[in-house]
C-alpha cells in the first residue's frame, strides 16, 4: 500500500517524542551494537512539547519559547542560530518563514536550503552577521556543518517540520533522502548537544 492511500483514510496523529526514538532505532538497529544505540537514546527532557495538530507555526514557537525576546537580545555570535528549523523542501521553508512573522518579531531569518542559493553565499553571510533563525533543508544544513560554515554551540532549539505532509501526503520522515539527511545531521551533532542538555527537539 502507498503511504498516501494509508493516509487518506485515517486521521493524521501529531508526531511524539517516541516516534523519533523508533526512527532512529529501526534506521541503525542493523548495524550498531546495543551500547552505540544507548548512545543514540534520547530521554524525554531532551524534548520540547510536541504540536498537537491544533497551533499555527507562530503560536507553536511562541509556547515552546516564551522567553525568545531575552534568548535573541543576547545572540551576539556570528556562523550560529538560536533556533534551526529543518523541513523537507526549499518551497516548504519560505511558507513556514512566512508563517512565523508574529514570533519572529525583528529578528533576523536566514534560509539553508540549496535551491537558487549557493552555500558558498551561506557561509558568507553566516560569517558577517549575526542570524536568529535559520529555516531550511536538512542537506544544507549538514553541509554547512561539515564545512565550518555554521557552528551548533549557540542553538537551543531544534524543530522538525514532523506533521506536515506535501501533495503526495508524504510527511519529511516519508521521503527517504530527507529522512536520511536528518537522521545523519542528528547523529553527527545533534544527539550529542541535546544528551548534553544545550538543545531541544521540537516536532512541529
Amino acid at each position: 500500500k502507498k503511504i498516501s492511500d494509508i493516509l487518506e483514510k485515517s486521521a493524521p496523529k501529531p508526531g511524539v517524542p517516541a516516534d523519533l526514538q523508533n526512527l532512529l532505532s529501526q534506521h541503525f538497529g542493523e548495524n550498531r551494537s546495543v551500547i552505540e544505540i544507548e548512545e543514540l537514546k534520547l530521554s524525554d527532557s531532551c524534548f520540547l512539547p510536541a504540536n498537537d495538530l491544533t497551533h499555527s507555526f507562530s503560536s507553536y514557537l511562541k509556547e515552546i519559547c516564551p522567553k525568545w525576546a531575552k534568548l535573541r537580545k543576547n545572540h551576539k555570535e556570528k556562523k550560529s542560530v538560536v533556533m534551526l528549523v529543518i523541513c523537507s523542501s526549499a518551497l516548504r521553508s519560505l511558507e513556514l518563514i512566512k508563517s512565523m512573522t508574529a514570533f519572529k518579531g525583528d529578528c533576523r531569518v536566514l534560509k539553508l536550503f540549496a535551491k537558487h542559493i549557493k552555500i558558498k553565499e551561506q557561509i558568507n553571510m553566516l560569517e558577517k552577521g549575526v542570524f536568529h533563525i535559520g529555516v531550511g533543508t536538512p542537506g544544507r544544513v549538514k553541509a554547512l556543518v561539515e564545512q565550518d560554515g555554521l557552528c551548533l554551540n549557540s542553538t537551543k532549539y531544534m524543530i522538525l517540520d514532523w506533521n506536515w505532509r506535501d501533495q503526495k501526503l508524504r510527511r519529511m520522515m516519508d521521503i527517504p533522502e530527507i529522512k536520511k539527511e536528518t537522521i545523519d545531521l542528528l547523529e553527527m551533532s545533534i544527539i550529542r548537544l541535546c544528551r548534553e542538555g544545550t538543545v531541544k527537539l521540537g516536532l512541529f
